[in-house]
């Protein structure tokens, strides 16, 4: 009977890198699954996303702005280039961050977050284009990476079996602050408020500071730090990995068309007023919440990779279906049915790289590596749109364009199933 089992084992063959149910069983138990101590670790990621990707997911706004006073002098696509690169280095850092954080703990947050703080603040007084790409681009989006992946890494050391769950939470502070900063921006920026730019982007930093410190100290490794590499290459010799990685490039590549350019489609397609247009990025995100939390608890039930296709799908659609809406209440409609569903790509992403790792000491670099492939479709995806943009004066080519790339991956995240061998409707 042993002979069999271990005979059944060697067969598996490439999928070795997931958990065979045997160690499933076996390493469940060491999970808390909850208690005070992991859900202050899963809050405290919340809180780092708060104040790093919901300021990010608020660029929309900045957007819009630029473009009518300090960077009018530049092309839409030119301007997006500042958020492509802050979301680039945001997931690019986490190649940094991952791995630091499984040698050598939560202490490497601290760092990070006093980098990130001193680049909002010196986007505040910024003039020039080349200083806002060095301030809020790189300096800042750097520092969000370096925080985001030790959080998001940390909350995976508490939870397996809820962990989707955990991590839906822990991201739907980012769509906290994608609510809040565009507000707060918004009421700030535009009359009759009389506050300049650079105190209002310095107010946003003092609230980010107040959030990140104590959340800070909430985040703790359960685990021992891991000594060996300090990249895990190896990861990319796995099928399923590699699978995973490609399908989310393709969804990182088409996902950001909408949070960036929702704005500036309502004002010049939908002659909406700029200050009701800035709500917009608001409504977005206080959509993805839901699109966060729901998809993320309902995941541990019924499959990751499952509804991170089906919601990757869907996603394209919906991309596909933006030009058509042309008044307030369809553009609105849109931003809050298309914050859902692109709201459960983020939480979804993270939990199905969490879950490829046989030690729950590699999760970080596991994450920290597949943030740093989709670090690149995430820098070329608004650019490529905002060329399009200004290419055929419109949003018809550059929604086609995000639409098929993220149904392609949607359907590509699949191929990861197709690699472990289970069927189409089988829970992975």
């Amino acid at each position: 009977m042993t002979a069999q089992v271990d005979k059944s084992n060697m067969e598996i063959g490439p999928i070795d890198n997931f958990e065979s149910p045997l160690e499933k069983a076996d390493q469940q138990s060491d999970f808390p699954e909850g208690g005070a101590r992991a859900w202050a670790v899963a809050l405290g990621c919340g809180g780092l996303l708060f104040g790093t990707f919901g300021f990010a997911n608020a660029f929309g706004v900045f957007q819009e702005y630029y473009i009518q006073n300090q960077l009018s002098n530049h092309s839409a696509s030119a301007i997006s280039w500042i958020g492509s690169v802050q979301v680039f280095s945001l997931f690019a850092g986490g190649l940094f961050g991952g791995p630091m954080f499984d040698r050598f703990g939560a202490k490497i947050i601290w760092p990070a977050v006093i980098a990130y703080l001193l680049g909002v603040m010196m986007t505040s007084i910024c003039k020039e284009y080349w200083q806002f790409m060095l301030a809020q681009g790189i300096l800042a989006g750097m520092g969000m990476g370096m925080t985001i992946s030790p959080g998001m890494a940390a909350t995976g050391h508490y939870f397996q079996a809820k962990r989707a769950a955990a991590l839906g939470i822990a991201v739907a502070g980012s769509s906290l602050g994608g609510v809040i900063f565009p507000i707060a921006l918004s009421k700030m920026l535009n009359a009759p408020s009389t506050l300049s730019f650079g105190w209002t982007v310095r107010i946003c930093g003092f609230i980010m500071m107040i959030i990140l410190l104590p959340s800070s100290f909430a985040i703790r490794a359960r685990l021992p730090p891991r000594k060996e590499n300090f990249l895990l290459p190896s990861a990319f010799r796995s099928a399923p990995y590699v699978t995973l990685i490609a399908a989310t490039f393709l969804l990182m590549l088409g996902v950001f068309q909408p949070i960036f350019y929702l704005p500036t489609y309502a004002v010049t397609q939908g002659h909406m007023r700029p200050e009701l247009a800035f709500y917009l990025t608001a409504i977005l995100n206080g959509a993805s919440f839901f699109g966060r939390v729901i998809p993320g608890i309902t995941a541990d039930r019924f499959g990751r990779l499952n509804l991170l296709s089906f919601f990757g799908v869907c996603t394209g659609i919906l991309c596909l279906c933006w030009p058509a809406t042309r008044s307030n209440a369809a553009i609105i409609a849109f931003a809050a049915v298309y914050g859902f569903f692109s709201g459960a790509i983020v939480s979804l992403t993270s939990a199905c790289q969490a879950q490829v790792p046989k030690d729950p000491r590699d999760i970080g670099t596991y994450m920290g590596m597949g943030m740093f492939c989709a670090a690149f479709a995430v820098l070329a995806g608004p650019p490529i749109n905002g060329a399009m943009i200004d290419r055929y004066g419109g949003f018809e080519q550059a929604s086609v364009f995000s639409g098929v790339v993220c149904i392609v991956g949607g359907v590509g995240t699949m191929g990861s199933k197709w690699t472990l061998g289970k069927g189409w409707w089988v829970k992975a």
